[in-house]
């Protein structure tokens, strides 16, 4: 048998070599990270505080800022720490966390997006029986199902990553650990327990797509029934964004979690990883909330409760 080193630790390469562009891009996520915060604590604070927000749609709203301040939390701190000390190693076990924490919120972000477009079916479809079959007690349930199977399929998933040795080169060539780049630097020579979990992990996100698909055939199908073109135009504004939000996240999870292992990732590869981390968190609130009127009222409300009448006029 050949000698072989085991990895004991990686080196994330990032963006770049030069001590002044790190700096640069270390600054520029560190932005990136306090603007999705900060966006994703004003709708968790809101739809918490608001009692006109006690719905189901902003109920998985909720939820949804939750795991994006989850996920864009895993890796995005340590990549500014890295930049700003040019220092890019991280041990197997961060490496593990990191990928466990990731994989975890990715997919649980994935069952909400779906229990989303259910809500809206029935909201648009059934409005007459919605209270009775989005309650309390369904939109709990599904919310919770959406982070256990999350919290399962990532510790399946990690567990059959970190189950085979690593040797050779250390250098993982992304901002964080992905899955292509461990692979590529496995000393198994059988990878038969990772590629059951990207089997089962594809099969669940097809899932999910065909559930969306068959949602939104059933609205689009109801919204071109309505007489006017306000409410048309009304129903597809709450409609549209999430469906934008679920296949861009849904593509770019596709790059980082499911692509066949190559020696080197190209510049597509690290924007979509860019991409599927930072901007999902970024323009959700965005997405959903800043064309939202009831969220615009929410927080002229909470202005006027925590600082006077003349937060109104702001």
């Amino acid at each position: 048998m050949a000698n072989v080193t085991l990895v004991t630790g990686f080196l994330l390469t990032g963006f770049s070599n030069v001590q002044k562009l790190q700096i640069l891009y270390g600054v520029l996520f560190l932005l990136i990270y306090l603007a999705a915060l900060m966006s994703n604590l004003l709708i968790i604070t809101l739809t918490t505080l608001d009692i006109k927000l006690q719905t189901p749609m902003y109920f998985f709203l909720k939820n949804l800022s939750f795991l994006d301040v989850f996920l864009v939390s895993v890796p995005i701190p340590k990549f500014i720490v890295n930049s700003l000390t040019h220092n890019n190693s991280i041990s197997i076990l961060g490496c593990a966390f990191q990928l466990l924490l990731m994989t975890s919120f990715s997919a649980g972000e994935i069952f909400l997006l779906t229990a989303m477009s259910y809500d809206r079916y029935v909201a648009i479809c059934c409005p007459l029986h919605y209270e009775v079959v989005m309650n309390t007690g369904v939109c709990v349930l599904m919310a919770s199902v959406s982070w256990a199977i999350g919290g399962l399929f990532g510790t399946v998933y990690t567990a059959g990553t970190f189950s085979m040795p690593f040797c050779g080169s250390s250098v993982i060539p992304q901002f964080f650990c992905d899955v292509p780049s461990l692979l590529r630097i496995s000393c198994s020579e059988t990878l038969m327990v990772i590629y059951a979990g990207i089997g089962v992990g594809a099969c669940l996100c097809i899932s999910c797509f065909i559930c969306i698909v068959i949602s939104y055939i059933y609205i689009f199908s109801t919204v071109l029934k309505i007489p006017t073109t306000k409410g048309q135009s009304r129903a597809f504004s709450t409609c549209l964004p999430h469906l934008i939000v679920f296949t861009v996240f849904i593509i770019t999870a596709y790059f980082v979690y499911l692509k066949p292992p190559s020696n080197s990732p190209s510049v597509i590869d690290r924007l979509l990883s860019v991409i599927y981390t930072v901007m999902p968190p970024v323009f959700n609130p965005v997405i959903y909330s800043l064309r939202n009127d009831d969220m615009k009222r929410a927080l002229i409300r909470l202005l006027q409760n925590t600082y006077g009448q003349e937060a109104y006029f702001i």
